[in-house]
């Protein structure tokens, strides 16, 4: 049964503090597993990435066979029924429409007309797409990776997903081709991140990798870290609604259990003003468990990890939620819009009581990839700008150098470096 709590409570931060400490910490066992797996990789290569695949995955695998051929490509949309690859289509459509808004372009000024200044916007090169496989897959992790990068003009997505014993999940691969990944490998775990970070004789090295998985991939992204970008490190899912009483209690608990199924550590929160609406929503969620597939997962995340938390007013639930930053927020009151100018910290805010959270999941366009674990203080959801990068542009006319010279000149005497001095007063000319 879901647990309530009180802001007022006297206990109420202890209470909380095993929900939002969960997940923090790396098993010392697991760091020591991941980095023996990523020196293994990176010294015996495709030798090493086929015996922890046959390990892990029980899939028998050589390097002839590590990426998906032409043949397993067209097998697996020859799978997918024409509805679905329209809605996977509308998906990547509607995706690709958010995320070219938020495209950088290159720019050069010319506010001073002796000196130009401006920014290069240049796409990656390559980029590495991790797509998780095995218990469950996720072809909306596939396009909310590669929609972005393809945008954004990567020049080549690689894309790895293990597929245990075998198994080919034809939608996960009918994304990527819906998204226009290049090339795509059957691995999975930390091995595939290695495999992506430092490259082998079959896999190419990226120059970022993206996407979610399990703790062992966690850790991979956070080692192989420097020798190659990441997007973040993610954590357990989170769901914080916020409500006032208003809206039916069902599409909460139902609400509240999108989250809870994705695994045991996931949180599922709830903030009202209302305590029998909270009421409502419990009585709601015990109802509701009963016809969930992954109950069992759900059950679990919702009795160690949720919580109906009573709030003053709704501006006690904002500054609560700011604090908490979670990855998803809904604002599931009267008047959404009014409440949204208190929220600062979120990685995406779901407005008013039709808007689900499982619409941005999927299909509504901003990207579901978000910050978790409180980082929506400082991170941001994955975009195009995760697939460029930027370099300086600086062009001084010999009258701009002449202008700014003599100051450039001074600061690096105060800072004691002579030959940056003279680079720029030998260029000087005399009065």
């Amino acid at each position: 049964m879901i647990r309530f709590l009180r802001f007022s409570d006297a206990g109420f931060a202890e209470n909380f503090r095993e929900i939002s400490e969960r997940g923090e910490t790396t098993p010392p066992e697991v760091l020591e597993t991941v980095q023996e797996i990523l020196n293994d990789v990176r010294k015996r290569g495709d030798e090493a990435l086929c015996e922890y695949t046959e390990r892990f995955d029980r899939l028998k695998l050589d390097a002839a066979n590590l990426e998906v051929s032409a043949d397993e490509m067209a097998q697996a949309l020859a799978a997918v029924d024409s509805e679905t690859l329209a809605t996977l289509q509308l998906a990547a459509d509607r995706i690709a429409a958010f995320h070219a808004k938020q495209k950088e372009e290159t720019w050069l000024s010319d506010d001073e007309p002796d000196i130009r200044l401006g920014q290069m916007v240049t796409p990656l090169d390559r980029v590495g797409i991790y797509v998780p496989g095995g218990k469950a897959a996720y072809p909306s992790s596939v396009l909310m990776n590669a929609v972005p990068a393809k945008v954004a003009g990567v020049g080549e997505i690689v894309m790895v997903v293990p597929m245990p014993e075998g198994v080919v999940n034809p939608y996960v691969l009918t994304a990527a081709h819906v998204a226009g990944v290049d090339r795509i490998f059957k691995l999975g775990g930390a091995q595939a991140v290695a495999a992506l970070a430092y490259g082998t004789e079959t896999v190419p090295k990226v120059d970022k990798i993206t996407g979610p998985g399990n703790i062992f991939v966690a850790t991979a992204k956070r080692l192989v870290f420097g020798a190659v970008d990441i997007d973040m490190i993610a954590g357990p899912s989170e769901i914080l609604v916020i409500n006032d009483g208003s809206g039916n209690p069902a599409h909460i608990a139902a609400d509240l259990l999108s989250q809870a199924e994705h695994d045991e550590l996931a949180a599922a929160l709830l903030i009202t003003t209302d305590e029998t609406f909270g009421r409502q929503v419990a009585e709601e969620l015990e109802s509701q468990l009963q016809e969930l597939s992954r109950a069992a997962i759900a059950r679990q995340s919702i009795d160690s990890f949720g919580a109906i938390i009573l709030a003053r007013d709704l501006d006690e639930a904002a500054a609560f939620s700011n604090k908490i930053a979670p990855e998803h927020l809904e604002l599931a009151v009267d008047e959404p819009f009014e409440l949204l100018p208190k929220i600062r910290h979120a990685g995406a805010v779901f407005l008013g009581h039709n808007t689900p959270e499982a619409a941005g999941d999927y299909l509504a366009g901003p990207n579901h990839t978000l910050p978790t674990g409180g980082t929506a203080r400082f991170f941001s959801p994955l975009g195009t700008e995760d697939f460029v990068k930027k370099s300086s542009l600086i062009s001084f006319s010999a009258e701009g150098l002449n202008r700014l010279g003599a100051d450039i000149v001074k600061i690096a005497e105060l800072e004691g470096l002579e030959a940056h001095a003279k680079s720029v007063s030998i260029r000087l000319k005399k009065s």
